[in-house]
């Protein structure tokens, strides 16, 4: 092996066969050295050719990746143009909306007419479908997000798949390799420096399907993400759908409303008046009714189970707030409104059809609709909610309630929409608080006009200002 030694000292070294004819080694040492050889020659052709298959097959790969990619990417590109566009189609909208809604605002500070009450009508209509336009363009600009993502995840899918793939046949092939040693492997080169860089290119074309693997596992590791972006998004279109529903029911009770307007007052200013005055005549006789019974309850209220006032406690129930009247002893009260004991909550400008949410979480104490009974002007549609705070909120004049008895509720839920039923002299939000102690839901028996209505019921001190507590 002295002459093998002396040739790797040199720093480089022939062929086995060329040791025989430059040393001139005896037959059999020729024999050993040409069987070597052979066999490492042949190893060296089978690592070049599993470079070479290895070369092939992820270039195969990546053209077949790349010719799903580009139509792909095509489907991509069209969705996310459809995705612009709806946006700016509601954009567009939501300008009509806002518009709409300052319209019905200025009607609102007007004298109530006939005229005024069907242009508000009208107004609330074309608002309405305003809102159902957008809530279809969200669908579809949702279903568009979802498919978007899903076609992402694919891809990446199929991309780790492919990359799996070609990684490992090239481990397979290297193993093969691998399993010789070092020695045999520089044997069957010409060189020392050719041994060492068939060895570092298999190595380095290994290295390179690894990071490319880590990067595409990276890719898909964000494309959970989207997962659960998709999975949201999914929420998003089952709330839009179920909002679709509710905003095309809203519409046409507004239909109805108009109609029955015209129909009782056969379309004259006279006994639209005479209509309104009647309204506001059993709606004080009502509130005379429950003040009595409420001056009478007594119960008493320990202040420690009420929450600190201060801002936050309760999240406002409107997404848009613009308070029209306050809590307690306001100039309207002063001026013979309420019977001229305070209001007992807050109302808030919302037109018809305005989202309302819970104030915080909590359960559904009750539901109701003194509508239900004829002449019975009051809360109209209400909701009450008993808080895990030591309060309770009211929600009514609603002209759909989307809660049942018994519901536990989060914070910002939707509880209904805002409406202008009961007694009421324009669509608004009447929003209560009360000291959870004190209020209950119960039966009014002994109503004239209102009798066997089902509405909440509290002393007066257990009455609180929402303003405390939002």
């Amino acid at each position: 092996m002295a002459f093998s030694l002396r040739a790797l000292r040199s720093g480089h070294i022939a062929r086995p066969v060329h040791y025989c004819r430059n040393y001139r080694q005896t037959r059999n040492a020729c024999a050993y050295f040409q069987s070597i050889g052979a066999t490492w020659w042949y190893t060296i052709n089978i690592m070049r050719s599993i470079l070479l298959a290895t070369f092939v097959s992820a270039i195969v790969g990546f053209l077949f990746f790349l010719s799903g990619y580009t139509a792909i990417a095509s489907r991509i590109n069209e969705l996310q143009t459809q995705i612009t566009e709806k946006s700016g189609e509601i954009q567009s909208i939501e300008e009509d909306i806002a518009r709409y809604q300052k319209e019905l605002a200025a009607l609102g500070s007007q004298k109530q007419t006939l005229e005024g009450e069907i242009r508000r009508l009208d107004l609330s209509r074309k608002k309405l479908s305003a809102d159902i336009s957008i809530t279809e363009r969200q669908i579809s600009k949702t279903a568009d997000t979802i498919e978007k993502i899903e076609i992402e995840i694919a891809s990446a899918n199929d991309g780790i798949a492919q990359s799996k793939s070609v990684l490992a046949d090239t481990i397979q092939r290297i193993n093969e390799i691998e399993s010789r040693s070092l020695v045999e492997v520089v044997l069957a080169t010409d060189t020392i420096a050719d041994a060492w860089a068939t060895i570092d290119g298999l190595q380095q074309f290994q290295q390179g399907i690894n990071a490319n693997m880590r990067t595409l596992v990276a890719f898909k590791e964000d494309l959970q993400k989207k997962k659960a972006e998709r999975e949201a998004e999914r929420g998003n279109l089952v709330a839009y759908k179920s909002k679709l529903g509710d905003q095309r029911y809203i519409i046409d009770q507004n239909r109805r409303e108009q109609n029955n307007l015209l129909a009782e007052t056969e379309n004259k200013e006279s006994n639209f008046a005479a209509q309104l005055a009647l309204k506001q005549k059993l709606k004080e006789q009502f509130e005379s009714e429950i003040l009595s019974l409420e001056s009478e309850l007594r119960i008493a209220i320990d202040p420690t189970a009420l929450p600190p006032k201060g801002a936050g406690v309760l999240r406002w129930p409107l997404a848009s707030v613009f308070i029209t009247q306050h809590f307690g002893n306001t100039e309207f009260a002063q001026n013979g409104g309420y019977n001229g004991k305070g209001h007992n909550g807050i109302d808030f400008r919302a037109s018809i059809g305005t989202e309302v949410y819970a104030a915080a979480r909590g359960k559904v104490v009750g539901t109701g609709n003194t509508d239900l009974i004829p002449q019975c002007y009051s809360y109209g549609k209400w909701v009450l909610v008993e808080h895990y705070n030591g309060l309770s909120t009211l929600y009514a004049h609603l002209s759909l309630i989307k809660v049942e008895a018994g519901q536990e509720l989060a914070t910002g839920d939707i509880v209904g929409y805002s409406g202008k039923t009961g007694y009421s002299t324009g669509p608004h939000l009447h929003f209560g608080v009360y000291a959870t102690q004190g209020v209950r839901v119960q039966k009014f028996d002994n109503s004239k006009n209102c009798k066997n209505a089902i509405i909440p019921i509290a002393p007066l001190n257990a009455y609180l200002d929402p303003e405390s507590y939002l």
